[in-house]
């Protein structure tokens, strides 16, 4: 399969699984699909509740650069990361924002997609799964990776403790998923 590198951005503040998220759905792209994938990350000076983002570039060919000017995915679970980010996206690219965010999209001519992750979270029973139904949302609306390859990296990957949430969290993103199809 080629097909031409995709760059997704995660953004929101520390705490919220960001730099997982990127990680766990990078490592999925190159152990189960033998993909290329390359991430990067960035806190802000907090560790706790300052800005966090990370960058993550899935290719089917060797990736030259780990960074990239223009994303095609910017997943924001905050408004302030949002607000930060959004200009990074591509003419034509997709924002995911969870719907807590306050919405001010900016006006954006991007397509929009509201995603009740941390409502969806608190209903599973704790808000700290949000990044994980994002990323089952993720999974479902690219096909960049199967559910098998997502469920199975998460298993490797999440304390034994929060992982019975974190798979439920998946399930529940990629139910939120359906009928969305995102060109990658």
């Amino acid at each position: 399969m080629s097909m031409r590198p995709v760059n997704i951005r995660f953004c929101g503040f520390g705490g919220q699984g960001i730099v997982l998220s990127a990680i766990i759905m990078g490592t999925a792209a190159v152990t189960r699909r033998n993909l290329y994938a390359v991430q990067t990350q960035s806190y802000g000076s907090e560790a706790r509740g300052g800005q966090c983002q990370a960058e993550l570039i899935i290719s089917s060919q060797p990736i030259n650069s780990p960074i990239s000017e223009r994303k095609d995915i910017i997943v924001a679970l905050s408004q302030m990361a949002l607000d930060r980010y959004l200009p990074s996206l591509r003419e034509g690219g997709t924002l995911i924002y969870d719907t807590k965010l306050e919405t001010n999209l900016h006006a954006t001519s991007a397509a929009t997609i509201p995603v009740p992750a941390t409502e969806t979270a608190i209903s599973l029973g704790n808000q700290i799964a949000a990044n994980m139904v994002v990323l089952g949302f993720l999974q479902e609306s690219t096909q960049l990776i199967t559910r098998e390859d997502l469920v199975q990296v998460v298993r490797e990957t999440v304390p034994a403790k929060f992982l019975e949430l974190n798979l439920k969290a998946v399930e529940a993103g990629r139910q939120l998923a359906q009928g969305v199809k995102l060109e990658v």
